[in-house]
């Protein structure tokens, strides 16, 4: 008998395809509407290988209310009575789980998948409960006033909690405490200011609240009693509480292109300091326990671009910069509370924007970094693992149509150690190393017909290397110094010949087996007129579910510069033949469309998290083995709330709690404050939030 939950019938969809129109305004500028930023003449991935339930609902899906929704089902392996575990180390090694029977990677998920639904509310399988652990307004830093929608500041908004929570980590303290470490991506003044007209009308200090709801929040967390369950701590421990703001905070450039002259501006004529960080997407935690942080869609908060000197519209356009009048830039408004973001004044302020950014959390008085070793791109993330040899590895996507993955290898190797000496050195390792870009290549191109049709070999596979591009100060690019391609990292990519692929978000290596998980989220513009048409790794054409890409680099080395890849799971209904799960059964594998971020639990199952689901329900959260016979059997976890994305998701390594950001909930057309699509999570109106959820029973999450 199927397992595979009922799909719900498709719902319509938007001029923006799975994504609401609001949300495509907000969350990256209209991206679609816009040309494609990518138009150098190197091949494209296939030119390479060719040579509603209810609206307002409250129902709850813990151990009682799932069977009232109908699709409860009882938790194998019930660990009621064991002994409390410590709260999960972010850093690899440290309190892992063993690996399962079957191999790392081959853990039995045994929660009952959820169904597809339309529900106003948090859905979680039979025998977990979650809650809210800290939502848009709530305070951060200590003295921070009570949220009042109807009277924001932008000095309460700097001291709350931010808007539009993206990336989320978990560092423990000890074995009760630990830090939450969220990004708040971008706003959206819909449905944040009553009586909202239009960003002209707009205040002065609107436009300076939208700002100190950018950047990121760290938030001390305590365990409650011996579950999995978290919490803001209670008053008087919050020394490490700090909200990083895109208003006021200051940051540091590293690496071979701060103090560049792409990087100087009037306000800060040596290049080497940045006022604020902006549209901070996923990101990662480090094997030394600080947060990385991509900046993503900067290029929607500038105007001006008309204005800039000629020379530079070239670079501007690459990087989904407006030059031409047709297109409209600067859509936020920044420009009338700080003119650095009007181009024709100040040209080179962009050039400050796209960048991986470094936190230490537990240090709240130190200054965040910006990494220009490691490129400038529309950073999804970026996601550290350490090599055979000591040094680490950074994995990225640049998250646009037709663009690349990348990886960075450091110069130095990681000391192991909470010594201060290991944390000063092991925070110098961003600084300096070789920046690689991918370039694939497939096994059976005569046999992609665009339909999705596995090729006679049974998979979607190939080979790939990574193509150098800079290493310290010595560029490899012809044409470019090692600043030109670190800031244009874009352009170098095109000159080098990379691989345009579809949407790279997040890319994450597994720290037990050392591959490597790549989001490709989707991408309609798939064999359109001028457009390449499906290959190997993107084997449907007009592609709107996206897929996962699995990397084995040579030899199991992180560090070398080639590697295997496949694509174990093609997404969408499975239903339909053009979809694919790794071999498996796919009358008991759950519908999935859109994959954004990826994350792993202690045993090395993937866990997947979708944004814009285009099957016509919510978005929700997936997990699937990755090795042994059920490899591909994917299961959905959660759904959040209705117009909402799931963002994070981060498991702790004791796999008793699983963290899922709730963002923009009830970011429909036509919402507001007043008149709000979605009432999650208080009743009111929407606020985005994170979210935990754990077994009732107290075992692990997942088995």
């Amino acid at each position: 008998m199927s397992d595979r939950p009922r799909l719900l019938p498709l719902l319509g969809a938007t001029r923006h395809g799975a994504r609401d129109a609001m949300t495509c305004q907000y969350r990256c500028g209209n991206a679609c509407d816009h040309p494609v930023p990518n138009r150098s003449d190197n091949p494209y991935f296939g030119d390479l290988v060719d040579a509603e339930v209810s609206r307002r609902g409250v129902v709850r899906a813990g151990a009682a209310s799932a069977l009232v929704l109908g699709f409860g089902g009882a938790v194998a392996g019930a660990l009621a009575g064991a002994a409390p575990a410590a709260a999960a180390p972010a850093v690899p090694g440290a309190g892992e789980a063993a690996a399962p029977a079957g191999g790392v990677g081959s853990g039995a998920l045994t929660f009952r998948p959820i169904p597809p639904n339309k529900l106003d509310t948090l859905v979680v399988p039979n025998g977990y409960d979650h809650a809210v652990v800290i939502k848009w307004g709530d305070p951060v830093v200590p003295g921070a006033p009570a949220f009042d929608v109807h009277a924001q500041t932008a000095a309460a908004q700097a001291k709350q909690f931010g808007y539009n929570n993206d990336f989320v980590g978990v560092l423990p303290i000890d074995r009760k405490r630990a830090l939450l470490v969220v990004n708040h991506e971008y706003t959206n003044e819909d449905l944040m200011f009553p009586g909202f007209t239009g960003q002209d009308a707009l205040s002065v200090e609107q436009v300076r609240v939208a700002m100190a709801a950018h950047g990121m929040s760290v938030v001390e967390l305590e365990r409650v009693d011996a579950t999995g369950q978290w919490r803001p701590v209670r008053s008087g421990r919050r020394q490490y509480n700090r909200r990083v703001t895109a208003l006021a905070t200051k940051f540091e450039l590293t690496g071979p292109a701060a103090g560049s002259a792409w990087l100087r501006t009037a306000a800060d004529p040596n290049g080497r300091t940045v006022v604020g960080t902006l549209n901070n997407c996923a990101g990662g935690v480090t094997p030394w326990g600080t947060v990385l942080s991509g900046e993503e869609n900067f290029n929607q908060y500038f105007v001006g671009g008309d204005g800039a000197p000629e020379e530079l519209k070239p670079k501007l356009a690459r990087y989904g910069i407006p030059t031409d009048v047709r297109y409209p830039s600067g859509s936020r408004k920044w420009e009338r509370a700080d003119e650095r973001f009007d181009l024709a004044k100040h040209p080179n302020e962009a050039h400050r924007f796209g960048w991986v950014v470094e936190i230490d959390p537990f240090d709240p008085e130190s200054r965040p970094r910006k990494h220009t070793a490691l490129g400038r791109v529309k950073h999804e993330g970026a996601n550290v693992i350490v090599a055979k040899d000591g040094r680490v590895v950074a994995y990225m996507g640049d998250d646009e149509r037709f663009d690349y993955l990348y990886k960075f290898v450091s110069d130095k190797k990681f000391m192991p150690g909470n010594s201060w000496v290991a944390r000063k050195h092991n925070l110098t390792l961003l600084e300096s190393g070789t920046l690689y870009v991918a370039a694939l290549e497939g096994n059976s191109a005569a046999e992609i017909d665009g339909t999705g049709k596995l090729p006679s070999d049974g998979a979607f596979d190939g080979r790939g290397r990574w193509i150098k591009l800079v290493s310290g100060n010595r560029s490899y690019v012809d044409g470019m110094t090692a600043a030109d391609v670190l800031t244009f990292t874009r352009l170098a990519g095109d000159k080098v010949g990379a691989t345009k692929m579809d949407r790279p978000e997040d890319v994450e290596p597994s720290q037990l087996t050392g591959k490597v998980y790549v989001a490709l989220t989707n991408n309609t513009d798939r064999g359109k007129a001028g457009k390449a048409a499906a290959d190997e790794a993107n084997p449907r054409n007009l592609n709107k579910h996206g897929q996962i890409l699995e990397l084995v680099e040579d030899r199991g080395d992180n560090t070398a510069e080639t590697f295997a890849w496949s694509l174990p799971i093609v997404c969408g209904d499975p239903a339909d033949p053009s979809t694919h799960f790794a071999g498996y059964d796919k009358t008991r594998v759950s519908p999935i469309s859109c994959p954004d971020n990826v994350a792993f639990d202690a045993t090395g199952n993937l866990w997947i998290s979708t944004d814009g689901n285009a099957l016509g329900s919510n978005d929700g959260l997936f997990a699937t083995a990755v090795e042994g016979p059920e490899r591909g059997h994917l299961k959905q976890f959660l759904t959040v709330p209705l117009g909402a994305e799931t963002c994070g998701p981060f498991i702790t390594k004791d796999n008793r709690s699983v963290f899922v950001a709730v963002q923009h909930p009830g970011e429909i057309t036509g919402a507001s404050v007043e008149n709000p699509a979605s009432t999650w999570p208080d009743g009111d109106f929407a606020k985005p939030g994170v979210v935990v959820t754990w077994r009732l029973d107290g075992g692990p999450v997942g088995s």
